[in-house]
Order: structure tokens, then C-alpha cells, then sequence
């Protein structure tokens, strides 16, 4: 009889030691799994931040390009102007026009191929986005704040304003104004 009990306790030590094993192995599964999480968390933190990155480069990429071209904008509404005349040129002025006419072609096909574009602003309201006023006409003729002459032409690209447009802006007289006012104010005293 006593072979069994050493037989016994035999088998709970192996018991002991099995469960402490199956414990480890345990720890060491959970201690896995964190690090492939680790290591996941660690890899879409570098996919983002060279998302960011490239992103970031294509942003300062085209903001250096659009600042470039608006700069050529006003050379290029001189060069537009100045070739507007052509038609009170000599034979020969015209001829070289011509040849003028065909560069300021190339230039706009430039810009169209970055995606700049004119934008017209005569005969629409003025827009504090899109216009910047040069100069307020009181009138009786046109509605309140709409645009009554452009000076310099606008351009986008895309959704950015390169350089607003340079408008003239009408406005209510201000006799107008007051006698509106004052017909409000009487048409409210009577009621």
C-alpha cells in the first residue's frame, strides 16, 4: 500500500507540472497575440504616415506650382491686352501678332493643362471669395451689389482662387437708401 500513495503523489506532482505548463503556454499564446497586435498597430502606423507624407508632397508640389503660374497671370492679361489693340496695327504689326496670338494660345493651353481657369465676373454678384472690389458705382440702373465692370479677370484652379477677379461694384444710392427707410418707417407708424 504504500506504493500507492507514491504512486499518487507522483501523479499530482505531473498534474501540477501539466497544469503550470498549460499555464505557461497560455502566457505564451497571450504574450504572441500582443505582439502580432503590436506589430500590426506598428505597420499601419507606417502606412499612414507615408500616406501622410506622400500626400503632403503632392500638396506642396501643387501649391508651388500654382503660386508660379499666378505669378505669370499678370504678364500674361498685359501680353492679352496689349495684342487687343492689333486690329489699329500696321499690315506688318499684325503680322507679328499673329505670331504673338499663337504663343498666348500655348500659355492658355498651359494653364487649362494645370487646370487653371478664368473665371468672368461681370453681371453676377459680388462674392468676397471671388472678387475683390476696386471700385463702388452708387446707381439706380443695376440691382445691389452686383458687378457692373471687371478690370481684371479671375482665375481658379479647381476649387483654390488663384488671384480674385478686380471688379467694379454697384450700389443703392444713398438717397435711395434713405427714402426707403423712411417710407418703412412711416409704413410702420401707420399700422
Amino acid at each position: 500500500m504504500e506504493e500507492e500513495p507514491i504512486e499518487e503523489k507522483e501523479l499530482e506532482e505531473e498534474g501540477k507540472e501539466t497544469i503550470e505548463e498549460l499555464d505557461e503556454t497560455e502566457m505564451l499564446k497571450q504574450q504572441i497575440k500582443e505582439e502580432q497586435e503590436k506589430y500590426l498597430r506598428s505597420l499601419a502606423d507606417m502606412e499612414n504616415s507615408r500616406k501622410r507624407m506622400q500626400k503632403e508632397k503632392h500638396d506642396s508640389t501643387r501649391f508651388a506650382v500654382e503660386n508660379v503660374i499666378g505669378e505669370f497671370l499678370s504678364p500674361l492679361d498685359n501680353f492679352e491686352n496689349a495684342l487687343s489693340f492689333v486690329h489699329q496695327a500696321s499690315e506688318e504689326t499684325q503680322t507679328w501678332a499673329k505670331g504673338f496670338e499663337m504663343i498666348l494660345t500655348q500659355f492658355k493651353g498651359i494653364l487649362s493643362t494645370h487646370k487653371v481657369t478664368p473665371y468672368t465676373s461681370e453681371g453676377k454678384h459680388f462674392d468676397p471669395h471671388l472678387h475683390e472690389v476696386l471700385e463702388v458705382e452708387e446707381t439706380d440702373k443695376y440691382e445691389d451689389g452686383l458687378i457692373i465692370q471687371e478690370f481684371l479677370k479671375g482665375y481658379r484652379c479647381g476649387d483654390r482662387i488663384l488671384r480674385p477677379a478686380r471688379v467694379k461694384v454697384a450700389k443703392t444710392p444713398k438717397e435711395d437708401e434713405e427714402k426707403t427707410s423712411l417710407d418703412e418707417n412711416n409704413n410702420q407708424g401707420e399700422n
